[in-house]
Order: C-alpha cells, then sequence, then structure tokens
C-alpha cells in the first residue's frame, strides 16, 4: 500500500470512528423521540438477539460449506469470505445502534452477501498485487551496491 493509501486509509477510519458514534447518537434520539424510550432500548435488544441468532445460523452454515469445500478439496475462497463478513456483520449487529445494525444484517443476509463478497475479492486481489510487485523503496528494499568486487572462495578445511 503506498503512503497515499495509507494516509487516506487512516483519515477513513478517523472519520468513521468519530462521525458513526455522532451518527448513532442522532438516530437513536430521533427513535427515541418517535416510540419513545422504553420501546427503543426494547428494540436494541431485540435487534442485538435477532442479530446474535442470524450470525449463529449463517456462521454454521458457512462453516459447514467451508468444511465441505476442503474436504472435497476446492480451495475454499468464498466460504472465508462469507465467514469473515459474517463476522464483522455480527460485531456490527451487537454493538449498540440502529445504524450499524442495518449495515451488520445486510453483510449477514445471505442473498445480499454476493455483493459483499465481491468487493471483498477486489480489496484483497488489489492489496496482494500492491505486496507482490517489487519495489525499490520500502521494507524489503536493500540500497544497490554498484561495487564488484572479483575474489576467490578459500575452505580452509580442505587445504593440502
Amino acid at each position: 500500500m503506498t503512503t497515499t493509501g495509507r494516509r487516506r486509509l487512516s483519515w477513513v477510519l478517523v472519520l468513521l470512528f468519530l462521525v458513526m458514534p455522532l451518527v448513532e447518537l442522532f438516530v437513536l434520539i430521533q427513535v427515541g423521540q418517535v416510540i419513545g424510550v422504553w420501546w427503543t432500548i426494547l428494540l436494541l435488544v431485540a435487534d442485538s438477539i435477532f442479530g446474535a441468532w442470524l450470525m449463529r445460523r449463517e456462521g454454521s452454515r458457512a462453516w459447514s460449506a467451508l468444511t465441505t469445500a476442503l474436504s472435497s478439496g476446492k480451495l475454499p475462497s468464498n466460504e472465508i469470505a462469507d465467514g469473515a463478513l459474517i463476522l464483522l456483520g455480527g460485531a456490527l449487529m451487537l454493538s449498540p445502534g440502529f445504524v450499524t445494525d442495518i449495515f451488520g444484517i445486510v453483510l449477514i443476509l445471505p442473498f445480499t452477501r454476493p455483493f459483499f463478497r465481491r468487493i471483498l475479492a477486489t480489496l484483497v486481489q488489489k492489496r496482494l498485487v500492491t505486496a507482490a510487485m517489487p519495489s525499490t523503496f520500502g521494507a524489503g528494499a536493500r540500497p544497490r551496491n554498484d561495487d564488484i568486487v572479483t575474489g576467490e572462495v578459500i575452505d580452509k578445511d580442505n587445504l593440502a
């Protein structure tokens, strides 16, 4: 990943962690004003219970699909992506708030997951291609040394 890409990702994460709680708080206040505080709390608890149930159900299905793919010798890329999306969706569902719950449900549901699986595959593929490309700079870069020293290796053990 380039420095610009890292910087952009850092800003996205900062905005996500600063803006998302404010959006969640705004939505909670609006819902609380419309249906009442106790109904809002009850809805949040029910939503979390539903999310835990859905995550368990879809997680079990993804696990069995993964074991089936592995036992048949197939590369389980879709199954691994499904597991990652279910895990992320479950984490979003268990966090308090309606906005994150909506994102979590969308990631967990089996008929919306293929769309996000393609997005995840594209992101991973770009990341792998970037990581595999040789670079003259970066962590693996070595300084070029144009001095060529000719010589001969002498093995001390085999001297006669």
